[in-house]
């Protein structure tokens, strides 16, 4: 395998407080939990993820002109990100509530500046990576109208450049409020795309994942079902079908474990793997995430 060439990853940037919750929530009462604040944002734990298997990335989204924004942006750069980075005056940065328990976890969301986040923005810093190989767009960007232009944006200068081209379909339910045809003309051709079981669901019906995984590769000339605990399964357009096994591990937080997975498959695969490797090596950045709290690599 080679190296792979530079990354760029566009999409939100977050502030994460996560509650690992200590037993069922108790509605209208108290529950205890483990809380943490810290860097979230898919696209932004999928950079620092990448910059952990050591291939060069650039993270192209928009944060508040406050302190959170600037300690986002910090902590990326110390995590070896490349940070083109709006900053945005007069909103805040996104913020996410995340309370996890078991093996689910539920998020409440304020995108915040990440709604702002402009196609001339990622133009220019697309332009500026002229080192990249592969651009990698989470799908939150394309889901909002706010920042949809963005997102559509990312994927054309991509194509423009010759670069490969990777989406994360990021979350079922605002995937089910757009509706699948309308994403998936936004996704057209793209050269790999990543669902979990419920957002595989939402886009081609409630199949076997190897069936789902065929009728999405219509769009998308490589397809990734996420199945937690279940493994994952890679289809593309030759009919070709991988099944990986999920690594055994105690659950801490699942927090970021889609993200660790999608760097761990798109490194590998950028470099030159086989489906299968890439696959192994995604889900061994999987369980290594969910055997901790919080959704970046531990320094």
């Amino acid at each position: 395998m080679t190296r792979p060439a530079r990354v760029v990853v566009v999409g939100d940037v977050i502030t994460d407080v996560v509650a690992v919750l200590s037993g069922p929530l108790a509605a209208g009462s108290d529950t205890g939990a483990e809380i943490s604040l810290g860097g979230g944002g898919q696209a932004a734990n999928t950079a620092a993820w990448v910059a952990a298997q050591r291939v060069d990335v650039t993270l192209v989204g928009a944060v508040g002109d406050d302190d959170a924004g600037r300690d986002r942006v910090a902590e990326l750069t110390r995590a070896g990100v490349d940070c083109a980075v709006e900053r945005i005056e007069g909103v805040p940065t996104g913020t996410v509530i995340v309370l996890a328990a078991d093996d689910e976890r539920t998020m409440v969301s304020q995108r915040g500046a990440n709604l702002r986040l402009s196609g001339a923005h990622v133009e220019r810093a697309v332009a500026a990576a002229p080192d990249a190989g592969h651009l990698h767009l989470s799908a939150y960007t394309l889901l909002d109208a706010a920042s949809r232009g963005a997102g559509l944006r990312a994927l054309a200068a991509a194509r423009e450049r010759g670069l490969t081209t990777s989406v994360d379909a990021a979350s079922a339910a605002p995937l089910r409020r757009v509706g699948a045809a309308a994403f998936l003309s936004w996704v057209r051709d793209i050269d790999l795309l990543l669902v979990n079981a419920d957002e595989a669901t939402a886009l081609a019906g409630g199949l076997d994942p190897a069936a789902q995984g065929r009728v999405l590769s219509a769009t998308a000339r490589r397809v990734v079902v996420k199945r937690g605990a279940a493994g994952a399964v890679w289809v593309d357009r030759t009919g070709a079908v991988h099944v990986a096994s999920a690594r055994r591990t105690a659950v801490v937080d699942v927090t970021g474990a889609g993200d660790a997975f999608a760097a761990g498959l798109l490194t590998a695969w950028l470099a030159g793997a086989t489906p299968a490797a890439a696959l192994s090596r995604a889900t061994d950045l999987g369980a290594m995430a969910v055997s901790t709290a919080g959704a970046r690599p531990q320094p």
